[in-house]
Protein backbone atom coordinates (compact mmCIF):
# COMPACT_ATOMS: atom_id res chain seq x y z
CA UNK A 1 0.00 0.00 0.00
CA UNK A 2 1.12 3.07 -1.39
CA UNK A 3 1.57 5.85 1.73
CA UNK A 4 -0.82 8.67 1.71
CA UNK A 5 0.70 12.49 0.76
CA UNK A 6 -0.22 15.08 3.64
CA UNK A 7 -1.46 18.05 1.59
CA UNK A 8 -2.52 21.52 2.18
CA UNK A 9 -5.07 22.33 -0.19
CA UNK A 10 -3.59 25.64 -1.71
CA UNK A 11 0.23 22.35 -1.91
CA UNK A 12 -2.54 19.84 -3.37
CA UNK A 13 -3.96 22.97 -6.13
CA UNK A 14 -0.28 23.75 -6.85
CA UNK A 15 0.66 20.07 -8.01
CA UNK A 16 -2.81 20.25 -9.81
CA UNK A 17 -1.47 23.37 -11.85
CA UNK A 18 1.87 22.38 -12.60
CA UNK A 19 0.14 18.88 -13.51
CA UNK A 20 -1.98 20.50 -16.03
CA UNK A 21 0.62 22.70 -17.41
CA UNK A 22 3.19 19.56 -17.75
CA UNK A 23 -0.29 18.08 -19.47
CA UNK A 24 -0.47 20.97 -21.82
CA UNK A 25 1.56 23.70 -22.63
CA UNK A 26 4.51 21.82 -22.17
CA UNK A 27 3.94 18.24 -23.66
CA UNK A 28 3.12 20.51 -26.56
CA UNK A 29 6.13 22.56 -26.49
CA UNK A 30 8.27 19.36 -26.32
CA UNK A 31 5.84 17.20 -29.32
CA UNK A 32 7.22 20.72 -31.37
CA UNK A 33 10.50 20.17 -30.77
CA UNK A 34 10.72 16.51 -31.73
CA UNK A 35 8.54 17.27 -34.80
CA UNK A 36 11.57 20.04 -35.77
CA UNK A 37 14.18 17.40 -34.97
CA UNK A 38 12.83 14.32 -36.48
CA UNK A 39 12.71 16.84 -39.33
CA UNK A 40 16.26 17.60 -39.92
CA UNK A 41 16.74 13.99 -41.16
CA UNK A 42 19.31 11.65 -39.39
CA UNK A 43 18.47 10.77 -35.99
CA UNK A 44 21.56 8.89 -35.18
CA UNK A 45 23.80 12.20 -34.99
CA UNK A 46 20.82 14.83 -33.89
CA UNK A 47 21.52 16.19 -30.76
CA UNK A 48 18.24 18.43 -30.58
CA UNK A 49 16.26 15.02 -31.33
CA UNK A 50 18.33 13.14 -28.45
CA UNK A 51 18.11 16.10 -25.78
CA UNK A 52 13.96 16.44 -26.74
CA UNK A 53 13.96 12.38 -25.89
CA UNK A 54 15.24 13.42 -22.76
CA UNK A 55 13.39 16.00 -21.70
CA UNK A 56 10.35 14.09 -22.59
CA UNK A 57 11.04 11.37 -20.28
CA UNK A 58 12.22 13.51 -17.69
CA UNK A 59 8.41 15.72 -18.37
CA UNK A 60 6.73 12.07 -18.60
CA UNK A 61 8.03 10.91 -15.36
CA UNK A 62 7.12 14.09 -13.46
CA UNK A 63 3.78 13.70 -14.93
CA UNK A 64 3.30 10.24 -13.57
CA UNK A 65 5.02 11.78 -10.03
CA UNK A 66 2.34 14.48 -9.66
CA UNK A 67 -0.26 12.11 -10.18
CA UNK A 68 0.61 9.49 -8.12
CA UNK A 69 1.50 12.38 -5.75
CA UNK A 70 -2.42 13.32 -6.23
CA UNK A 71 -4.08 9.91 -6.26
CA UNK A 72 -2.89 9.06 -3.26
CA UNK A 73 -3.05 12.49 -1.22
CA UNK A 74 -4.74 13.41 2.05
CA UNK A 75 -5.58 16.55 2.27
CA UNK A 76 -5.06 18.85 5.51
CA UNK A 77 -7.92 21.01 6.71
CA UNK A 78 -7.54 23.72 9.21
CA UNK A 79 -9.32 22.14 11.92
CA UNK A 80 -10.51 24.05 14.93
CA UNK A 81 -7.14 23.55 17.65
CA UNK A 82 -7.52 20.25 19.81
CA UNK A 83 -4.71 21.55 21.81
CA UNK A 84 -2.44 18.75 20.53
CA UNK A 85 -0.28 19.27 17.77
CA UNK A 86 -1.00 17.24 14.43
CA UNK A 87 -0.02 17.42 10.85
CA UNK A 88 -1.73 21.18 10.05
CA UNK A 89 -1.23 22.29 13.07
CA UNK A 90 0.40 26.13 13.64
CA UNK A 91 2.97 25.55 16.13
CA UNK A 92 4.96 28.14 18.00
CA UNK A 93 8.20 26.57 20.11
CA UNK A 94 10.77 28.11 21.59
CA UNK A 95 14.18 27.28 22.50
CA UNK A 96 16.17 28.42 25.36
CA UNK A 97 18.09 31.69 25.12
CA UNK A 98 15.94 32.05 21.62
CA UNK A 99 13.36 33.73 20.61
CA UNK A 100 10.25 31.63 19.68
CA UNK A 101 9.82 30.41 16.22
CA UNK A 102 6.13 29.39 14.56
CA UNK A 103 6.16 26.65 12.55
CA UNK A 104 3.05 25.08 10.18
CA UNK A 105 3.35 20.97 10.10
CA UNK A 106 2.59 19.66 6.19
CA UNK A 107 3.95 16.66 4.74
CA UNK A 108 6.71 15.67 3.03
CA UNK A 109 5.82 17.12 -0.03
CA UNK A 110 5.13 20.33 0.82
CA UNK A 111 7.60 21.05 3.29
CA UNK A 112 9.62 24.46 2.54
CA UNK A 113 11.68 25.18 6.17
CA UNK A 114 12.58 28.19 4.72
CA UNK A 115 8.56 29.39 4.52
CA UNK A 116 8.11 28.30 7.82
CA UNK A 117 6.37 24.78 6.64
CA UNK A 118 8.24 21.58 8.13
CA UNK A 119 7.18 17.76 7.51
CA UNK A 120 5.57 15.89 10.29
CA UNK A 121 8.36 13.68 9.66
CA UNK A 122 11.33 15.53 10.00
CA UNK A 123 13.50 15.29 13.63
CA UNK A 124 11.59 18.77 14.79
CA UNK A 125 8.33 17.57 13.42
CA UNK A 126 8.07 14.43 14.50
CA UNK A 127 9.23 15.95 18.41
CA UNK A 128 6.25 17.91 17.91
CA UNK A 129 3.26 15.50 17.06
CA UNK A 130 0.89 14.69 19.64
CA UNK A 131 2.35 17.47 22.24
CA UNK A 132 0.52 20.07 24.20
CA UNK A 133 1.03 23.94 25.23
CA UNK A 134 3.58 23.88 27.67
CA UNK A 135 5.13 20.54 27.01
CA UNK A 136 9.11 20.11 26.25
CA UNK A 137 9.92 18.07 23.50
CA UNK A 138 13.49 17.11 22.22
CA UNK A 139 14.78 16.98 18.51
CA UNK A 140 18.10 15.04 16.97
CA UNK A 141 18.58 17.46 14.14
CA UNK A 142 21.59 17.76 11.78
CA UNK A 143 23.02 20.34 13.93
CA UNK A 144 22.99 18.20 17.78
CA UNK A 145 19.87 17.71 19.89
CA UNK A 146 17.85 20.44 20.61
CA UNK A 147 15.52 21.08 23.45
CA UNK A 148 12.27 23.44 23.25
CA UNK A 149 9.10 24.29 24.89
CA UNK A 150 5.66 24.22 22.95
CA UNK A 151 4.13 28.13 23.45
CA UNK A 152 1.48 28.08 20.94
CA UNK A 153 -1.02 25.73 18.85
CA UNK A 154 -3.08 27.03 16.28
Amino acid sequence: MTQPHYLTPEGAEKLQAELDELKGTKREELSARLRSAIQMGDLSENADYHKAKEDQGFLEGRIQELEAILRNSVIIEKTKSTGVVTIGSQVTIQEEGFDPESYHLVGPTEADPRKGKISHESPIGRALMDKKVGDLAEAETPGGKIKFKIIKIE
